[in-house]
């Protein structure tokens, strides 16, 4: 009888500690599907996320908000980088008819380069508001006095620019880039007939298309009006169709 009493405490012992276990321990199955519904709790209630924020609706015309590398905004050149970190002086002034730029200092006293460059190279851009900031200030930029003589050093690299954007998929960058040819050639006049059968080339594929042609006739009688005689036998090395405004 003796010898049966140690064993049968050592057992209740191991019972006991078992059923102390038991009590202190939930089922591992509850356990989980208790783990599970307190993370999703708190995925949904938004508890543990640190630093983040619902974007706002004005976020988008701020610069300082818009992340130039952000895959979703597929950057058609370095200008949104360069606006975002304060490289171009102006800014986008937001109104309720239409947008307008304010510049720091006045366009009249920016130096062209490398200002006016990299305008023209934010032309290929389809994101807003690095579409309107681009192309209004490179437009602007032409208007101020002088600006021929300004940009004149520049035109190698502003003409490469702008081909980019004659040579666009999309009809809006192609249109600007219509337009920024346009305003260049107002500005320097004959200086531009050296770069206008490369320039010429892009507008030349899409002569036919109706949805350009008005346009595109525009240009090129931009383009002899301001570039003298020596610019309709560089228009017609390209576009042999095309009729002189001089008869």
């Amino acid at each position: 009888m003796a010898s049966s009493q140690p064993g049968h405490a050592k057992s209740s012992s191991s019972l006991g500690s078992a059923g102390s276990r038991d009590a202190r321990t939930p089922p591992s199955g509850v356990s989980k599907v208790q783990k599970r519904a307190a993370v999703g709790s708190l995925s949904d209630s938004g508890v543990g996320k640190t630093g983040s924020r619902q974007p706002k609706p004005s976020d988008k015309l701020n610069p300082k908000t818009i992340d130039p590398f952000n895959d979703s905004a597929k950057h058609q050149s370095a200008f949104a980088a360069v606006y975002t970190n304060g490289g171009i002086p102006c800014r986008l002034v937001h109104g309720s008819v239409k947008h307008k730029l304010a510049w720091t200092p006045a366009p009249e006293q920016v130096s062209f380069d490398p200002v006016l460059v990299t305008l023209a190279e934010g032309i290929r851009e389809t994101v807003h508001p690095y579409t309107f900031v681009s192309r209004q200030g490179f437009k602007e930029l032409l208007q101020v006095p002088n600006s021929g003589q300004k940009a004149f050093p520049l035109l190698p690299r502003v003409a490469i620019a702008i081909r980019g954007a004659l040579s666009h998929t999309e009809t809006s960058v192609f249109d600007a880039g219509l337009d920024a040819l346009m305003q260049l050639s107002d500005a320097v006049g004959p200086a531009l007939n050296p770069y206008l059968k490369n320039l010429l080339v892009p507008i030349s594929k899409k002569m036919m298309d109706k949805k350009y042609k008005e346009k595109v006739m525009n240009c090129l009688q931009c383009l002899e009006q301001n570039g003298g005689q020596e610019a309709c036998p560089l228009i017609k090395s390209k576009i042999p169709t095309y009729s002189s405004i001089f008869g």
